[in-house]
């Protein structure tokens, strides 16, 4: 019976006047019960109704040596079951006169162990630290003062320039202030140096869509230890762009959190509406977006997301990032980002029909001062319809690629065109190398013999003959 009840009874006598004699006839419970209820609700009022709790809640009736047996069996690696430690402890006991206890108690010594104790004894340090350290969560304190960069494999496939399937990744600029994305690239293959390098182009750049105000240069970039984050060209550009390279802990994602959490939610609200996603427990789907169309989708996302409000915001990452209004810290010139962040240079001689590169042909005018000089030239592995020329470091100009001036193609496409090309011929000159011996054979008389070869003959000495 809880307080509740015991008032319920105890108040006809408190506050009708109702004999406890009466009462107890009435409702069963003995006299001497409600004499004492009465006691403690004059001593202690409402709460002297509650079952008072025994001294030795939580603890056994056990040996202390036996207790802390029950526990060192529990937190050894492989964790016997409890049927195991119930059996082992029973021994223990027959040896050393102890109290046997029962299964259920030993269940409960067991189940009362320290989590974080349990955890760091049977999972390990890393495992502890992730589940039970205590975290001290970074917020910075005003736009572009961290960003946060990361990759991930996204849960799709799409389909390749090979026409196989193919799962993209994708790399992510976050502001850690507001939230917002800044930038991201989407790609096929390995992260690389250059992918985050697009990345950062188009997060610090100003964007064409006025809606997506996002730019400048963070005061912090909070990175892991990828190869593409710890490599030397990334270290000088941030150098030269007076930004502070921060990688987080080994193994320690928790820095990371915000990005981690995007990308959650690219995969779970963006990608599970998509042909191609990759559903738990269900078999590979046959993909039928491109890698071009899958960039259409995300970047429709990232605008999306950067409008619609934050629950811990209380406003969308696009307010929380313009705030007040302030100017971002920007670079001199796209020309000056691009010549620290597009790290593919290649050196080219400039002829009188232009720069060739790749199969394609590229032309400025600006090059007419330039043919028979070497020069070296940037490019975009997205799209090399278009370079960028450069001498002793100067920027020269853009050329251009006629043959495809409307349109974008990229250096993967070209390279598969090209190795599709390679297998086509390779594939011919097998065919046809293939048939020789068989026709051969036909042409070859029946009655034609193997030639055989000259036997030596003994060289002797004239005076042999005679």
């Amino acid at each position: 019976m809880d307080a509740q009840a015991r008032w319920h009874i105890l108040r006809l006598h408190v506050e009708d006047q109702v004999p406890l004699a009466r009462l107890a006839r009435e409702t069963g419970v003995g006299l001497r019960t409600l004499e004492r209820w009465k006691t403690r609700y004059r001593a202690h009022g409402f709460a002297g109704l509650e079952t008072p709790s025994r001294a030795d809640a939580g603890t056994h009736r056990l040996p202390a040596d036996l207790i802390r047996v029950i526990e060192g069996l529990a937190l050894s690696k492989p964790r016997p079951s409890i049927a195991t430690i119930h059996r082992k402890v029973t021994g223990i006991c027959g040896i050393r006169d102890w109290p046997v206890p029962s299964y259920s108690v030993v269940w409960d010594i067991v189940r009362s162990l320290d989590p974080g104790m349990v955890t760091l004894a049977l999972e390990g340090a890393a495992s502890y630290r992730d589940k039970h350290e205590l975290v001290l969560r970074r917020q910075a304190e005003w736009p572009n003062a961290m960003w946060q960069a990361d990759h991930t494999m996204l849960d799709i496939l799409v389909v390749g320039t090979d026409g196989k399937p193919a799962r993209p990744w994708l790399t992510t600029i976050l502001d850690d202030c507001s939230r917002a994305i800044c930038g991201y690239t989407v790609f096929l293959g390995a992260p690389s140096a250059m992918n985050t390098a697009l990345a950062l182009r188009q997060a610090i750049w100003h964007k064409i869509d006025p809606s997506w105000p996002m730019c400048g240069l963070p005061d912090v970039l909070y990175v892991d230890h990828g190869s593409d984050f710890i490599s030397h060209q990334l270290a000088r550009t941030a150098v030269d762009l007076h930004i502070r390279l921060i990688h987080s802990a080994v193994a320690r994602p928790q820095g990371r959190g915000k990005v981690e959490r995007f990308f959650g939610t690219v995969n779970t609200e963006l990608l599970a509406t998509l042909p191609g996603y990759l559903a738990p427990s269900q078999p590979a789907p046959v993909p039928t977006l491109s890698l071009a169309e899958l960039d259409t989708a995300v970047e429709g996302f990232v605008a999306t997301y950067n409008d619609r409000a934050h629950s811990e915001l209380g406003t969308s990452p696009r307010g929380a990032w313009i705030a007040d209004g302030w100017m971002p810290r920007m670079p001199d010139s796209l020309e000056d980002l691009d010549g620290l962040l597009l790290t593919v240079a290649r050196t080219r001689i400039v002829r009188r029909d232009g720069i060739r590169f790749q199969g394609l042909r590229f032309i400025s005018p600006t090059l007419a001062g330039y043919v028979g000089r070497s020069v070296v030239i940037r490019y975009d592995p997205r799209d090399i319809t278009e370079i960028r020329v450069f001498d002793h470091d100067e920027f020269v100009c853009k050329a251009v690629n006629q043959d495809h001036h409307d349109e974008k193609v990229s250096l993967k496409e070209i390279q598969a065109a090209r190795n599709a090309r390679r297998r086509a011929l390779r594939a011919g000159i097998n065919e046809r190398i293939a048939l020789v011996p068989a026709h051969t054979a036909e042409t070859r008389p029946a009655t034609e013999e193997p030639s055989l070869a000259p036997r030596p003959t003994l060289k002797v000495y004239r005076e042999d003959l005679r």
